[in-house]
């Protein structure tokens, strides 16, 4: 009972932060959406790639079950995921996600959470596992990744949020007024401490 109610939650938890995460995308230039957000080149649709790869090889290969998008094998992984270069239409990148969330689902949905995988990457003794461990990775990476998403975003055009129906009207004199009341505060801390 306990095992349905976990992975019930857990699951559903990762089907919210996947759309979360594409929803980064809506409305934006292909240059916003590709362009280098921080110094080491990420931007929005490289963390959808990522996440997408990231997924199909978890609960692809992971169970033996590979993945119908197609991967390089984990010890050739060269980076390729980390970008998306000129002729990968935004579309393509978005699809395939989608192809891997119907292969993914499909694995958690048949599998018990007791169910054994091996993590070829991960160090012994951690590398047998199972779904329960795997989802709550998952889970974890892509949430962490939505969340890289929404700073990113917000310092595109000010977007932020999970959802489009939870998003409001951006007030610029409200949101300037209390950085600047949050600016302040840093630095009155700052001088205190000098």
């Amino acid at each position: 009972m306990i095992d349905e109610f976990a992975k019930t939650s857990l699951h559903g938890r990762l089907r919210r932060d996947r759309m979360a995460l594409i929803w980064k995308l809506d409305g934006l230039s292909e240059y916003d959406a590709r362009r280098p957000l921080t110094v080491t080149g990420t931007n929005l649709l490289s963390l959808v790639k990522h996440v997408a790869s990231v997924e199909a090889r978890y609960f692809g290969e992971v169970f033996d079950r590979p993945s119908p998008e197609p991967l390089p094998r984990w010890q050739e992984h060269d980076g390729s995921d980390l970008w998306a270069v000129e002729d990968e239409a935004r579309e393509q990148i978005i699809e395939s996600y989608r192809r891997t969330w119907e292969h993914s689902d499909a694995t958690i949905d048949e599998l018990a959470l007791d169910a054994a995988g091996h993590v070829p990457w991960w160090p012994e003794p951690y590398a047998n596992t199972n779904l329960f461990a795997v989802l709550v990775h998952v889970l974890g990476e892509t949430n962490r990744h939505a969340g890289h998403a929404d700073i990113l975003r917000e310092g595109v055009d000010g977007r932020t949020g999970t959802r489009p129906e939870h998003e409001t009207q951006i007030d610029e004199a409200a949101r300037a007024t209390y950085c600047a009341k949050i600016e302040q505060a840093a630095r009155s801390a700052a001088s205190v401490k000098a």
